[in-house]
């Protein structure tokens, strides 16, 4: 069993996948969001059953304070959806700076456009499985599919 790492937008979602082992997090790509909610719910269940998915961390976009706005409800609401159209366990993670980071990663790149934008959702996506997966092992806990 895998985790999935999901880096949430309005309208792309950056995708990560751990390894076998629960130790690393590669990018995976990025989804374009359709708007139409079977189209949506069949993409992630394929994915899930791809990559033999176990628990999907989804970034939490809280403010620099702790608390939540517009843009957490959003992310909350996408959750809930997402645990009730494939079935397995949401897990939201603080994602705050997450993106700063992806642009400092890319930084040295010559990526424009879409193209950059692809690459941030996705880094994103691994920086915030990263963190999900080094705090579990930091609690001593292997990061357990439940």
């Amino acid at each position: 069993m895998r985790v999935l790492g999901i880096d949430y937008g309005d309208r792309h979602v950056g995708l990560a996948l751990s390894d076998p082992l629960l130790i690393t997090a590669q990018p995976l790509g990025s989804y374009e969001l359709s708007g139409r909610e079977n189209v949506d719910r069949q993409y992630f269940r394929d994915l899930v059953a791809k990559h033999d998915v176990g628990k999907i961390v989804l970034g939490n976009p809280l403010r620099m304070d702790g608390s939540s706005g517009t843009r957490a409800e959003k992310t909350r609401g996408f959750a809930s959806w997402l645990e009730k159209a494939v079935g397995k366990p949401v897990v939201l993670m603080d994602e705050r700076l997450t993106t700063r980071q992806a642009l400092k990663t890319l930084d040295d790149k010559k990526l424009r456009g879409k193209k950059k934008k692809d690459w941030e959702d996705r880094i994103a996506a691994v920086i915030i499985l990263s963190t999900y997966l080094e705090r579990k092992r930091g609690e001593g806990d292997v990061p357990e599919i439940d």
